[in-house]
């Protein structure tokens, strides 16, 4: 029995298992399953690959795509250039990370995308901001990050005027929020801002329309949720794990 999983923490809504389990039965893929571990530190990793030895590759989510790196023996360059990691093939004892992330994003990025969206705001600096950081340079659309504490190249939301909204229809929240359980929660956005030209994507899947999304919804903007990034994710995973 070939085994799969995903670690994060937490994991009470995993689409990774759900999806994986059902893949294999429509597909008659046997010998095969896919398994959520809910891991309080990355520090347990070593612990969890030990106890399952026929572990033949995992997903990676929140928190962990950048603190699991120093656990790989090996990196993919495109891994290494985007500083975080959301699937691991494991063979013959070693383990080596990847990014598909990044190309998920951007399939599905471009499926919406209009000749006006050359700057962009990222919310959020995490694991999957990095990500999209990555895609928009490949693009060669122009981004800065939004944060609760701003920094180099990232302003805070109080930042946001209507000169910045109009400058960046395209937005990307990277950010948990909104997501299930705590659906009423929404990145903190002057969206009485928001017009028929942005674009705004959330990396968010469950619930499909979040706060965020039903905001640009009511303003006439493009929206976009993280479902088909997911599965885009997930099969790029998959095809790794089996080359």
């Amino acid at each position: 029995m070939r085994l799969f999983g995903l670690i994060g923490f937490p994991l009470s809504q995993s689409f990774s298992k759900r999806y994986f389990t059902e893949k294999f039965e429509k597909e008659g893929i046997s010998g095969c399953r896919y398994e959520a571990f809910e891991i309080p530190a990355i520090r347990h990793l070593p612990e969890l690959l030990k106890k399952h030895p026929e572990l033949a590759g995992f997903n990676v989510t929140i928190p962990y795509k950048q603190e699991v790196m120093p656990f790989l023996d090996e990196l993919d360059g495109e891994a290494e250039s985007i500083g975080a990691c959301n699937c691991i093939r494991i063979a013959g004892g070693r383990l080596k990370g990847y990014n598909t992330d990044a190309a998920a994003f951007e399939t599905t990025l471009l499926e919406q995308l209009q000749p006006h969206h050359t700057q962009a705001l990222i919310l959020g600096t995490g694991g999957a901001a990095r990500a999209v950081r990555y895609t928009l340079e490949k693009l060669g659309i122009a981004y800065r990050y939004v944060s609760r504490t701003p920094g180099e190249n990232a302003w805070s939301y109080n930042d946001l005027d209507a000169a910045i909204m109009e400058a960046y229809p395209l937005i990307i929240n990277t950010t948990p929020l909104g997501s299930f359980p705590k659906t009423e929660g929404k990145p903190d956005l002057p969206y009485n801002l928001i017009t028929p030209r942005h674009y705004l994507y959330d990396l968010v899947y469950n619930p499909p329309l979040t706060a965020f999304l039903n905001e640009g919804k009511e303003h006439g903007a493009i929206i976009k949720n993280g479902y088909d990034m997911l599965v885009g994710q997930a099969e790029l995973s998959w095809n790794i794990w089996n080359s």
